[in-house]
This record gives C-alpha cells, sequence and structure tokens, in this order.
C-alpha cells in the first residue's frame, strides 16, 4: 500500500511548481481522493473474508435420569453427648493409713476388684477384742444355763424355791444378752476390717487416684463426718447418651407417637464422633417432663449398648429418631439441587430438549443424595450433570445417566 502511494504522489507532485491556484486545489483533491481509494483498498484485502456470520454453538451434553425412588422414614436430628450411667466417688467407710493401690489410672477394672487398702492391723485388733467378749459370754450363758437347770430340779423336789428359780431364769437371760451383744460387737469389728480394702462397686473405668501410699485417710460410714476422696470410677456399659429436643421437633415426635403400636418412636441410631456411619442404636428411655423455658427445648435421653468400650462418657454424637414408617420418596443427587433464594429447585427436560427449572421441596441427605419432598414426579428426566453450561430455556443434548444410592455417611445432615 505504501508503494502505491509513493508512487501516487510522485505523479501528482510535478504540477506543484505552476503558479495557478485552481490547479493546485485540483492536485489536493487528487492526492485525498488518493489515499482513500488505497486504503479502502487495503481494509477490504485485509478484512473482507472474515464478514461472513460465525456459526451457532453446539448444545451443550448434559446427563439425565428419573428421581430414584426408595422407600425413606421420616426422622430428626440431634447433636448429643455421652454420659456414664453410673459415677461413683470412691470413699473410705474407715481411716487409716493407705498401704496399696490395686489399679493403674484410667484402668477398665471388674466388680469386686480390690482398688485401694488401708492398714488393717488396729481393725484386727479390735476383732479379736469382740471374739474375746464373745467367748466370755458365751461360758457365762453356759454356767447360767446349768444353774437354771439345779434350780429347777431343786424346786421339783420341794428342796428349792421359787424365788431362786426366778433368779436363775433372770441371770440366764442376761448371759444370753450378753452373747447377743458380743456377736454384733464381732461383726462390726468384721464389718470395719472387711472395709479396709476397697473394692470396685461395678464394671468401669477409673479416673486418677487422688490420694497416694503412705498417706492417712479418714472415713466414715454414714458420710456424715469429712472423708478422703480416693479416686472416682464411670460405667461404660450401657452408656447414656443426652440431647435436647427442640419444641418444633418434640410436637413432631409427638404426633408421632399417638397410635404407635410399636417402639418405633424409641429407636435412635448414632454416629459418634470419628465413626463414618449411624451403625449404632440405642432406645430412647427417658423425656423430661417440661420444656426448659430459657433454650425452649427439652431433654431426652437414650441408652445405648457399650460392649466394645469405645464409647467414652464426655464424647460427642450425632443422633436421628425416626418418628414414621418407610414410605415411598424420590432422591436426586445433591450437586443436582440448585438453591433460588429461600426455594430450591432442579432442572428437567421439557420438549425439544430444552431444559425448565422446576421448583421443589427438599428433605435430608439419605445414601448420598438429596431426598425430594414434592414438587417432582417420578417421570421428570432430571440433569444430573453438566449443569453449569445450562440456561433457563436454553437447548441440551441429553444423554443417559444414572442415579445410585450409596452407604450413609456421617457427612450427611438435615436441610441445606
Amino acid at each position: 500500500m505504501n508503494d502505491r502511494l509513493n508512487q501516487t504522489e510522485a505523479r501528482v507532485a510535478a504540477p506543484k511548481t505552476s503558479a495557478n491556484p485552481g490547479s493546485t486545489r485540483w492536485v489536493g483533491k487528487a492526492i485525498a481522493l488518493a489515499v482513500i481509494v488505497a486504503v479502502a483498498a487495503t481494509a477490504y484485502h485485509m478484512h473482507g473474508s472474515s464478514s461472513a456470520p460465525a456459526a451457532a454453538p453446539p448444545p451443550p451434553p448434559v446427563a439425565v435420569s428419573a428421581p430414584l425412588q426408595r422407600d425413606i422414614e421420616s426422622r430428626l436430628g440431634f447433636l448429643g453427648q455421652f454420659s456414664a450411667v453410673n459415677r461413683v466417688e470412691l470413699r473410705a467407710q474407715v481411716g487409716g493409713t493407705l498401704t496399696q493401690i490395686h489399679f493403674k489410672d484410667g484402668d477398665v477394672v471388674h466388680k469386686g476388684d480390690p482398688l485401694f487398702e488401708i492398714d488393717s492391723e488396729p481393725y484386727q485388733i479390735k476383732l479379736s477384742e469382740a471374739t474375746a467378749q464373745l467367748e466370755s459370754a458365751k461360758a457365762r450363758l453356759a454356767l447360767a444355763t446349768r444353774e437354771l437347770a439345779r434350780a429347777q430340779e431343786l424346786q421339783r423336789s420341794d428342796a428349792g424355791t421359787v424365788q431362786n428359780v426366778d433368779q436363775k431364769v433372770a441371770e440366764q437371760h442376761a448371759a444370753q444378752a450378753a452373747v447377743d451383744n458380743a456377736n454384733a460387737l464381732v461383726r462390726d469389728a468384721k464389718f470395719d476390717l472387711d472395709r479396709c480394702v476397697i473394692k470396685a462397686p461395678f464394671t468401669g473405668r477409673m479416673g486418677t487416684h487422688l490420694v497416694s501410699t503412705g498417706n492417712l485417710v479418714s472415713g466414715s460410714r454414714a458420710g456424715s463426718s469429712p472423708t478422703t476422696l480416693l479416686a472416682t470410677i464411670v460405667s461404660l456399659d450401657p452408656i447414656y447418651l443426652d440431647f435436647d429436643i427442640s419444641e418444633n421437633d418434640y410436637a413432631t415426635f409427638q404426633q408421632a407417637r399417638v397410635g404407635q403400636k410399636g417402639p418405633l418412636a424409641d429407636k435412635v441410631t448414632l454416629s459418634p464422633t470419628g465413626d463414618g456411619s449411624f451403625s449404632r442404636e440405642g432406645v430412647l428411655n427417658f423425656v423430661d417432663n417440661s420444656l426448659d423455658r430459657s433454650s425452649g427445648t427439652i431433654h431426652a435421653r437414650a441408652t445405648v449398648p457399650n460392649g466394645d468400650l469405645s464409647l467414652t462418657p464426655g464424647g460427642f454424637a450425632r443422633v436421628r429418631l425416626a418418628v414414621s414408617t418407610p414410605r415411598p420418596a424420590l432422591l436426586v443427587p445433591d450437586a443436582a439441587v440448585l438453591a433460588d433464594q429461600t426455594d430450591h429447585m432442579v432442572f428437567v427436560i421439557g420438549p425439544d430438549d430444552v431444559a425448565t427449572p422446576k421448583k421443589v421441596e427438599i428433605g435430608d441427605l439419605r445414601g448420598g443424595l438429596r431426598v425430594i419432598t414434592s414438587g417432582l414426579s417420578n417421570s421428570d428426566k432430571v440433569i444430573i450433570d453438566g449443569i453449569p453450561t445450562v440456561h433457563p430455556g436454553a437447548k441440551v443434548s441429553p444423554h443417559a445417566g444414572k442415579i445410585e444410592f450409596s452407604s450413609e455417611h456421617a457427612s450427611e445432615a438435615g436441610k441445606s
């Protein structure tokens, strides 16, 4: 293009020496016209081929499937915390020097296992004294019995008096009372001696020992006077799971119980922290008698078997409480459900393969899928893959997809 301009300028440059003003103006116009023609020709040559209209892109491919239909029960979900069925503070019933500790902190012990020992020598001495008193009382009773028999024999032969017999009867009764008192003293001394060994009241896990060997501990049978706390023990099997139910959920729970003939509403499933599924079961055994006015909840408790001792008091678990028998429900992948402000929708394939949004009501997750409570029919073709490329009213290229129900995981929660 530059060569053409240079040649044109060379051809029109010669008349420039003319003194005729009209010819000068004609030359300027010729130069401008030549430049415009050259530029237009070049532009046409460079861009003429791109003026053709662009071809429309093909419809985006998407996977479609009818909703999966399964029998699903209605349920409520809560967060609970484990607690021990039994928790005991171990205290001595007798005082003395602590001589032995038979467990390690955190050990699981069984009912009747010895845990602590207190110096028993003072109580053995007390038992020996009581035993000696018992023997003495028995000897006096034997003598009083023989004397009573002789007095009665003399009375029958008119050699003795009634007064003498009455006296011997009284002596024999007093001797018998002394024997009974001595027996009580022996039992009392034996009771104290036996309490020198503190045993596990049930099978459970020990806490840390709070008193070391050699310390002097105080004890009391009734616990009225200050006593020394030695350790604590908690039971492990079964274990309680405590949780709170909101007022609305409690109303749903109460309605589910009306007319129920079986224990459906009392069965719970739970997923402890760190567990990947709701594989454990328990039984709801307590619901409080009033709502907490400050929180608007009511306390409930379930009993859970813990034979493997893997559940620990204080730990947390998520709880599911079934409130209806299984009923047919429709499920779709959770990724196929889109949030639209406060509503939810899915894309379905309409006539001529056009994507149409459809408003739905959702439930919780089951088997990795979202429960659709209303808004869909089992004949709808739902877009389950390729959703980012779909626009309402746009044409798509559908192909068959598959919805699979997998095992439930702990990550499945309620409505999102």
